[in-house]
């Protein structure tokens, strides 16, 4: 069995080439239904998503070229010319296809060490490769096993838990001061696309109540009714701070937009209860002589960018336990290979030897005339004995072999010296 890979990703293709070759469900549907209809692919899988797009196959035995064929398909599918993808495009084979796959789910390629969303993708694409037909037994087990190593990776390693990006890092912050945010509030400034990632964040992190302030009213309502957030008017800002735990800042703006005297009034209105600041505004958006102020905590994205840079170096230092896992599913997956190959092979060569013995028979059918019935059947039974006495040393040679290359290797030696076909399991 042989497994081919091409594909390109923000490692080898612009952002701009990489949304030309990008695929819809539907369209990843369509692609795979043509591979197969025309004889490109018996199975396959396409993994589309914005930083790579990639197709995974299982080639017929008499598809000299595959990678080539499957990548002027990628080119013509996507009205390109092949030379447009240039340089871009990798392809692996075999064991290569294995590897790079649950690296992929593992989060060890992404853009975003350890990003938890390409699990969920890969999930998506074998879902819905597998649901119409495209994927067989060699795709269906690869991918399964992408799915287990990439949760392992998750589950038994820290290279998705600690925050990569600033606005993460601020609700991990708030997380850390105020423990769960379910019974607390936020209120959010900015709509742009900071402060709909904070938003989005604290959803997640299951905050209490929300609320969002925005200079543009109808922008701020339009992110507010995304999030089942609750939209204020820019205007009524002062009297706004008096109702939260935390408010997250990101306003484009040169001077600050929450000042000493502002959080003065508010810390008043509020009876001093403690307040979170987090400023993720580049000019500040906070007064930075506001953090002298009694129980005010500020943080600006200075603070939030070094612990940033803390997480990126934890998450660099579990690639080891996460490779090590990647490794053990590879083996696991070389293992199933193995044994259904031997199985594959060894059936096929009985099948050769019993055409051969038939074949042998029949050649000698004039000389063995003369034998009754019952000798003539004595004949065939003993060379069905001499063939399985002859069989029996190499069968148990090669299923008692651990080394996986060399045995894939010697069934690989027995297809040729033989001349089998044995066809995909």
């Amino acid at each position: 069995m042989e497994l081919v890979l091409i594909g390109l990703s923000h490692r080898t293709a612009t952002v701009e080439l990489r949304e030309r070759v990008a695929f819809s469900v539907e369209q990843a549907r369509l692609a795979a239904h043509e591979l197969r209809e025309r004889g490109i692919l018996e199975e396959t899988l396409v993994l589309s998503t914005c930083n790579r797009s990639e197709l995974y196959g299982v080639p017929p035995e008499d598809m000299p070229d595959s990678a080539a064929a499957m990548e002027s398909f990628l080119a013509s599918f996507h009205k390109m010319r092949p030379d447009e993808l240039g340089g871009s495009i990798y392809r692996h084979r075999d064991l290569e296809v294995v590897r790079h796959l649950y690296r992929v789910a593992a989060g060890l390629d992404s853009m975003l060490l350890g990003e938890a969303e390409i699990l969920g993708q890969v999930r998506e694409a074998y879902k819905v490769a597998f649901d119409h037909g495209a994927t067989g037994p060699v795709l269906n087990r690869m991918f399964q096993g992408a799915l287990e190593v990439g949760k392992r990776v998750r589950a038994e390693t820290e290279i998705g838990t600690r925050p990569v990006s600033v606005a993460f890092a601020g609700v991990k912050l708030a997380e850390r001061i105020f423990g769960s945010l379910k019974n607390h509030n936020a209120l959010i400034l900015g709509a742009g696309d900071t402060g709909e990632l904070v938003v989005g964040h604290l959803r997640d992190r299951g905050i209490g109540k929300l609320r969002v302030s925005n200079r543009s009213a109808e922008r701020g309502r339009d992110l507010a009714g995304r999030f089942a957030a609750e939209a204020v008017a820019w205007e009524d800002l002062a009297q706004a701070l008096a109702w939260p735990d935390m408010v997250v800042s990101s306003v484009a703006s040169s001077e600050p937009i929450l000042t000493r005297a502002l959080i003065e009034r508010a810390m008043e209105a509020r009876g001093n209860r403690a307040l979170l600041l987090i400023d993720l505004g580049v000019p500040r958006n906070v007064d930075p002589s506001v953090a002298g102020l009694y129980n005010v905590y500020l943080y600006n994205i200075d603070d939030l960018q070094e612990i940033v840079e803390q997480n990126k170096k934890a998450r660099a230092a579990e690639i080891p336990r996460a490779e090590a896992l990647v490794d053990e599913h590879v083996a696991k997956f070389l293992t199933w290979q193995a044994g259904v190959s031997t199985t594959a092979v060894l059936a096929g060569l009985r099948q050769r030897l019993a055409a051969e013995r038939e074949a042998f028979l029949a050649e000698r059918a004039a000389e063995f005339a003369h034998l009754p019935e019952a000798d003539r059947a004595r004949v065939a039974k003993m060379l069905d004995e001499f063939l399985d006495r002859v069989l029996l040393d190499p069968v148990e040679k090669l299923r008692g072999e651990r080394e996986l290359r060399r045995k894939l290797q010697n069934l690989e030696a027995l297809r040729d010296l033989f001349h089998l076909d044995t066809g995909k399991p």
